[in-house]
């Protein structure tokens, strides 16, 4: 059906939902890659969160899945960690790939 804008019309296209990224292998990788990167600093998730300045809960519920992260986050998350994000991503990004 169009839909009417400033007296024009245009038919809206039908959009299929896409899957959630958080219940994806590529999501599960990307968490266990944080949790490692971390890990391997030598951090707990309390030394993190202090460095990022975030509650103890916040990177224990983002390596848990429960809290997704963003793209702007996982480089804080990175950068916490010392870890150059870009090269994290590419890490992530090459297992994972996408089906």
């Amino acid at each position: 059906m169009p839909v009417p804008i400033l007296g024009t019309s245009y038919r809206a296209p039908k959009i299929g939902a896409m899957r959630k990224s958080t219940h994806t292998p590529q999501y599960a990788l990307l968490r266990q890659r944080l949790a490692a990167m971390r890990q391997a600093a030598g951090l707990s998730q309390r030394e993190l969160a202090r460095r990022l300045k975030v509650p103890h809960t916040w990177v224990a519920k983002v390596e848990s899945g429960e809290r997704r992260i963003d793209l702007i986050e996982f480089a804080w998350f990175c950068q916490g960690c010392g870890v150059d994000a870009a090269m994290a991503a590419r890490e992530v990004l090459g297992k994972g790939g996408r089906r």
